[in-house]
Order: structure tokens, then sequence, then C-alpha cells
């Protein structure tokens, strides 16, 4: 009888154990008020290592976590900024801490944003937008964040001079700019600094799902999943890519034109189609347009499927690039490649002669449709 215990224990032990490896998701939780600060020592943008001790002369210390990719935390950037302009000269020091593992980011996650998670996609963030904050990453191992416990992103713990935690939350009770009416991490640094409980210990937070490193095999199976889509070829003449251009849908398209004699052109499909999965969730399409020979259809569709290329392919119908390029675009001089985003109405937003930049586009993309949720 004993022995039978014994093992019903170890058993259930056991399926403890398994349940803690296979939802760790659920067993991490936010810091509880009073907390002590867990140390930390992660890399930032600008290339140095930081850790509590580098803050020890603040009275204050505001630790956000927040995400490149994640719309909600792109809508509160220019807001962190203003909020560092506002307390630095009155002893509150920010830092900015990237939890996620990029690895566990799907493409389809990425639609509000020209960037990933990873260090070097962070630096070109805090060099855009002109941080004033250390931006720190812990995408690598995690280990700070799960000691802090972030539930989504922009998520903030304020400790005081003893570095308990005094405050974690929300910044404000809005994600749509201008529109917030309760500003609780404003309220619950000036309680601090006046020497006055905070009203408010602890708000929901709202905004993207932290990645942990879990996810990452969802995500692969995801991106193999887009790997199988079918590819197609359709052929197309000068009335239909006029009907392109002329963009009488609710989309904004991105058009390429592209050959299969023309290296460069083979070279930045797979970025073309990156940027199809990252954007195609939202008011937009991407068209290839292949000014290769008719006959040469076998050719440009082998090409397409080698790229995994599940867009809108077509075939301009004859080997006649000045009837193209009058079609498409009568600025275009007729070079390959040729890349052009155009606005629903036909406005063209974007052209890019030759091999294009993918950041460039990106970033013409997403501003296009914009960063934050309506």
């Amino acid at each position: 009888m004993m022995k039978s215990m014994t093992s019903l224990l170890v058993l259930i032990a056991c399926a403890g154990m398994m349940g803690t490896l296979w939802a760790a998701d659920d067993l991490i939780r936010p810091l509880p008020t009073g907390a002590q600060a867990p140390d930390f020592l992660l890399p930032a943008t600008d290339g140095s290592n930081y850790s509590l001790k580098d803050f020890a002369s603040a009275r204050i210390l505001a630790i956000v976590f927040t995400a490149n990719h994640c719309p909600t935390a792109e809508a509160y950037e220019d807001r962190l900024i203003q909020l560092v302009k506002d307390y630095r000269d009155r002893g509150v020091a920010f830092v900015a801490i990237a939890p996620n593992d990029p690895l566990a980011l799907r493409l389809d996650e990425l639609g509000y944003t020209d960037l990933g998670d990873t260090l070097a996609e962070m630096k070109i963030r805090a060099r855009d937008k002109g941080f004033n904050f250390p931006y720190l990453y812990d995408g690598e191992t995690q280990k700070t964040s799960r000691l802090y416990g972030p539930v989504s992103t922009p998520h903030v713990f304020i400790f005081n001079r003893e570095r308990k935690l005094c405050y974690n939350g929300h910044i404000d009770n809005a994600e749509k700019i201008g529109a917030a009416t309760r500003h609780d991490l404003r309220n619950a640094l000036e309680a601090m600094l006046a020497g006055k409980a905070v009203p408010v210990e602890i708000t929901k937070t709202f905004g993207c799902s932290i990645k942990w490193s879990d996810k990452r095999e969802g995500a692969r199976l995801y991106h193999e999943s887009l790997d199988k889509e079918p590819v197609t070829l359709e052929t197309i003449d000068e009335a239909g890519v006029r009907n392109l251009a002329r963009n009488d849908s609710k989309k904004f398209r991105l058009i390429n034109v592209w050959a299969t004699w023309c290296a460069p052109c083979l070279v930045e499909i797979p970025e073309l189609v990156t940027i199809n999965r990252m954007y195609r969730g939202r008011e937009f399409e991407l068209i290839t347009i292949s000014a290769d020979a008719p006959d040469g259809k076998d050719k440009v569709l082998t090409a397409l499927q080698g790229k995994k290329a599940a867009l809108r392919n077509y075939l301009f119908h004859k080997e006649d690039n000045d009837a193209l390029s009058m079609a498409l675009d009568k600025d275009w001089p007729g070079g390959f490649p040729y890349t052009l985003l155009i606005a629903p109405g036909g406005k063209v937003l974007h052209r890019q002669m030759g091999e294009f930049d993918s950041l460039k586009l990106k970033k013409a993309v997403v501003e296009a449709l914009g960063r934050f949720y309506p």
C-alpha cells in the first residue's frame, strides 16, 4: 500500500513538472507590489550593457517592456519620449526592455510595422524615433522578462528609491493618441515624487502578447504552411495593366515588374514574398508582372514557384517593354526591376527603379497603411 501511494505521488509530481514545462506562459505573473526589482545585465541599442546599478542615482526607476513590432507599443513611443522629457530632471529614470524572442514572431504579426524585434532592428527604431532612454534587448534568453512578468507590450513597472515596486500596468487608459482620460503612470510618478502613496498601484495592460520562446514551434509551423500555398500565373494585356495602375480597389497596391533574365529581379522576389506575408491581412495587395516573352510562361511559373511567390502574378501578353511601361506608368523609363506603390484611386506613393531598398519600401507601405490600430 505504501509503495503504491509513493508511486502515485511520484506520478502526480511528474505530471506537475510536465505542466510547468508545457504551460510556462500560465506561470508568468507580474511582480507583486512591494517586490524588489530583479537585477539584470542586458545589451542596449547604444552598444552598452546595462544593469540596475546604472540607474542607482535615480529617485524613481520606470522600466517599460515594449516591442518594435507591436502597434500598441508604437502608439505609445512618442508619449514615452515625452514622459522622459518631463521627468528626467525630477529624478526619474526610464529604461525600455524588449522581451520578445524574434524567432517566436510570425510574419502576419508584423502588419503594422517595418521592423521586427531583433537587436539590429531595435537599433534602427531607436535611431529613427530618437529614443531618449536606453533600449535593452532581452530576446536572447528572456530571463529578465520572466522575472518581471510583463503581460503585454507596453507594460510599465515603477520602483521607488529602494527599488520596491510601487506601480505596474499601462501608461494611460487609451491606446488611441489623444484619447486618454486617465494618466495612471503620471499620477503614480507625481504621488511618489511628492512622498505620497500611489493612488492606483495596479492597472490592466493592453497591447500585444509577449512572444515567449515556447512559441517558436508554432511560428515555424505557420511559416512552413505559407510555403505550401499555391503559386499561379495569369496573362495580362495593356488594358489589364492600365486597370491595375488605376487601382479602383480599396487596397494599397504594390506592383513589381521583373523578368527571369534579370538577376536583381530574382534576388528581390523572396523579400517581396515576405512583404506580402506581412501586410496582406490589411488593405494591401502585392502584384508581380513578368516582362518575359509569352512563350516563356513555364519558365516564369517555375521561377515563381521556386521562390514560394503565392502572389497575384501576371505575364505580359507580348514581348513589348514600351507597351508595358506606357500602360503601367508613363514616368517609368523601362529598366528592370521596377516597383510602384499605388494608393486607392491611382496616386503613386513610391517609385523604385532597380533593386529596391527593403526597409525603405516597407516604411513606405506601413506609413500608407498606418502604424496604429484604427
